[in-house]
């Protein structure tokens, strides 16, 4: 990402973080944020058709720790996807060490947007209100899983907006390409690679979770915002 870009995107981002801000104003610094995300990843895609050396496939471990570890996992896994990133979660210590793979471009991208919805979400689980009776664990866990679900589905639907408006079914060609290139590079890495069974949740949080995902995109195409990497809480 240009510093230019990158600057303006932390400027935003940290904007919304401001305690001072309203959930609208939030909502709109970080929606502005991830749309320039979201065309930047279709430009370095673009340029990296001509030129490929702009762009190689790669990848990166990022570490996950408590507490939420595998809540957090969850979070990521959510981001890479939509912007075209495969992850391999290994357990490490209390936590877990997310192998991602994409390309270097999109790797920035999770990363940027990742660190930023860490922050969004302990800001979230700070103001939640567990209710009476049940386990805050639970419910902070099933709050984390509705956050990452929105979330993921809102950062798709910005790639795919991103992706249609820089030339429609020539430009989704390219995206695909991309993809496949980076599932091949997961497979000889991984050749025996097993997806792990559906998690079941006992916690109520779900849909404040899933409101919360909503705020953070309310009037844009995006979702979330930045900062170092914080725990959760417990």
């Amino acid at each position: 990402m240009s510093e230019a870009m990158l600057s303006k995107v932390r400027k935003l981002l940290a904007q919304a973080e401001d305690p001072a801000c309203t959930p609208a104003e939030a909502a709109a610094f970080t929606a502005k944020a991830t749309e320039l995300i979201a065309r930047y990843g279709v430009d370095r895609a673009l340029l990296a058709v001509r030129d490929p050396a702009t762009d190689p496939v790669g990848d990166r471990v990022v570490e996950v720790v408590a507490p939420y570890a595998r809540d957090k996992a969850g979070l990521l896994a959510a981001v890479a996807e939509p912007l075209r990133c495969r992850c391999v979660r290994r357990r490490q210590g209390s936590g877990f060490a997310m192998h991602l793979f994409g390309f270097a471009s999109d790797l920035e991208r999770v990363d940027l947007l990742f660190t930023s919805l860490l922050v969004q979400a302990a800001h979230g689980l700070a103001a939640a209100v567990v209710p009476a009776g049940e386990h805050p664990a639970a419910y902070r866990r099933s709050w984390l899983a509705g956050f990452a679900q929105v979330v993921g589905g809102r950062l798709r639907a910005a790639e795919e907006v991103a992706a249609t408006e820089a030339g429609g079914r020539s430009v989704a060609l390219v995206l695909a390409d991309r993809s496949d290139r980076v599932q091949r590079r997961l497979a000889e890495v991984y050749p025996r690679l097993r997806t792990a069974p559906p998690r079941r949740l006992a916690g109520s949080g779900f849909g404040s979770g899933a409101a919360a995902g909503r705020r953070a995109d309310l009037g844009g195409r995006g979702v979330p915002a930045p900062g170092g990497r914080p725990g959760l809480g417990r």
